[in-house]
């Protein structure tokens, strides 16, 4: 059994730390197992109100563990195991009822990089660098890079980085809409709680429904989309967070929401 994840819980917020700096937190089967139950128990636990993903170390990810592969065409039933073990994960996370977010301090690479465009917020320290990196190797892409990249900075810009493949800063992340914020290393892990923070305290279902709603439009015509949105927007009447914020709408204090 891989101890490639450390799970700290606290005041409602479940922290994800990939920590095995060893081997630059890439990811063998294990690892990815791992990660699959870590989103599916995360995701479940009406206690967990906010999923943070980060790292130790300098990589928040550099791929698959290579150093289990042989380079060759014998790869493929490896590779095939291991992209498709990471993605129960991501679609574990990407379903959960709940906002994920992401603080990156360091390196994110291959799957890594996937990972990184997965939360609904990411924070990027100064320290941080975004690396697509399958071209270096003669390889695709996996972990959700490529459908949330184009998503994320549009279809040109998505190519772009695919091709080229150059490192990206902090700062040229947020302006493409990679990250939604960089700040000074010092200033990060405050950042990223001050985040988590407000996150937590908001109607735990509604932000998370909101935001897989936005994600799941490209591929929806107008009529389907529509049609989400009632049946999602009615479905959270049935909340208390719902019955919470409309009596505070109609009073003097703010909503007391309690994640249900």
């Amino acid at each position: 059994m891989s101890d490639a994840l450390t799970i700290e819980r606290a005041d409602g917020i479940a922290t994800v730390q990939f920590d095995n700096p060893e081997t630059r937190n890439a990811l063998d089967i294990d690892a990815a197992t791992e990660l699959v139950d870590a989103a599916t128990e995360l995701g479940s636990d009406p206690d967990v109100r906010c999923i943070v993903l980060t790292h130790t170390g300098d990589f928040y990810g550099t791929g698959a563990d290579l150093t289990q592969l042989e380079g060759d065409a014998g790869d493929e039933t490896a590779i095939r195991r291991l992209a498709g073990r990471l993605h129960e994960a991501i679609v574990q996370f990407h379903q959960a009822p709940k906002p994920v977010l992401g603080g990156i301090d360091g390196v994110a690479a291959g799957a890594g990089f996937g990972l990184a465009l997965l939360p609904d917020l990411l924070v990027l320290s100064e320290d941080a660098r975004l690396e697509f990196a399958y071209p270096r190797i003669g390889l695709t892409g996996d972990g959700g890079s490529t459908f949330f990249l184009p998503r994320l900075v549009g279809l040109r810009a998505a190519k772009e980085i695919v091709l080229l493949d150059e490192p990206i800063s902090p700062d040229r992340a947020v302006e493409l809409g990679l990250a939604t914020e960089a700040v000074p290393a010092s200033e990060f892990e405050d950042r990223l709680d001050e985040l988590a923070t407000q996150l937590t305290e908001g109607p735990t279902v509604a932000l998370g429904e909101a935001s897989r709603l936005v994600t799941e439009s490209f591929d929806r015509s107008i009529e389907a989309q529509l049609a989400a949105e009632a049946d999602t927007i009615g479905a959270a009447t049935q909340t208390e967070d719902y019955e919470r914020g409309y009596a505070a709408f109609f009073g003097d204090d703010d909503p007391d929401f309690v994640g249900e």
